[in-house]
């Protein structure tokens, strides 16, 4: 690659650039789905991902396929099988709980899939940071 420097395990400048870049996207876009906004006078907060399960039909295609997308950039980010096996699994339980009416899109609320995926995304990338 012209221009990029490489380090003593072969990534280059670019690579982790271009991880910061993605972690921080895909935070965001986290943040967004499970915790954007709080119920007021409460510490309850939601996101776009119950608000969209409220939503039959395409509001939970909308919200499952955002929480799909976090998982192939892991898998980009050279997450392990399985660890994606567990965040397949976490967005798998949020579909279940979410496809109960009214008790479901409460509990969506409080189980916080797309959040639980970043950590275990956040510990892969700092295990690999430290290697490094």
């Amino acid at each position: 690659m012209q221009g990029a420097a490489r380090t003593d395990r072969g990534t280059t400048h670019w690579d982790a650039e271009r991880e910061v870049g993605a972690r921080a996207r895909l935070e965001a876009i986290a943040r967004i789905l499970d915790s954007r906004w709080r119920v007021p006078g409460t510490s309850i907060r939601f996101g776009a991902d119950a608000v969209l399960n409220l939503l039959p039909g395409l509001g939970f295609v909308a919200s499952k396929g955002l929480s799909a997308y976090l998982i192939l950039e892991a898998r980009r980010l050279g997450v392990p099988t399985s660890t994606l096996v567990r965040m397949i699994g976490n967005v798998g339980l949020d579909a279940l709980i979410s496809a109960v009416p009214l008790a479901g899109w409460a509990a969506d609320v409080f189980f916080r899939a797309n959040l639980r995926n970043m950590a275990l995304l956040r510990e892969h990338l700092n295990r690999e940071a430290v290697r490094r």
